[in-house]
């Protein structure tokens, strides 16, 4: 049984920005945050429109070996929480000289941060149960065993 990739896992063609116009418009009409190894550069979407990406690597961060990982590394930040965007938007990301070198998990860190803090994200119901739904504990005499 092959498991399948749920539908806001995924990332096709029709969500990535493709065209210059489309990353000029994002570029000069939205807004930007400078935030560790990346660029967050983002516009509201045409009304109707997905989510679409953009990732912007110059040959300034390094070979294109290290441009490629920049790319993939980006792109699969924004594949995995997609989902969690709190509307949609045309998004480009431009990497900086810091990305060389950095693991997936650092990147991410960097783009969710990036994205807490423009306000992007949609909030999460809080996990920390109220006083009021968590359970009394007994008194601490009736908790020792008997004969103490």
């Amino acid at each position: 049984m092959a498991a399948e990739i749920p539908a806001p896992c995924r990332f096709p063609a029709s969500r990535r920005l493709k065209q210059g116009r489309d990353f000029a418009r994002t570029r000069t009409d939205g807004r930007r945050l400078v935030l560790g190894c990346l660029i967050l550069n983002w516009a509201a979407a045409k009304p109707g429109a997905q989510t679409r990406l953009g990732v912007i690597t110059s040959r300034q961060i390094g070979g294109a070996v290290i441009r490629s990982r920049s790319r993939r590394l980006l792109r699969e930040s924004f594949r995995l929480h997609q989902h969690e965007l709190n509307q949609p938007i045309d998004l480009v990301l431009v990497a900086r000289r810091s990305i060389a070198g950095k693991s997936r998990q650092s990147v991410e860190r960097d783009y969710l941060t990036a994205l807490h803090r423009s306000g992007l994200l949609r909030e999460k119901p809080s996990s920390i149960p109220s006083a009021a739904s968590s359970p009394t504990l007994p008194p601490e005499d009736s908790r020792r065993a008997p004969g103490q």
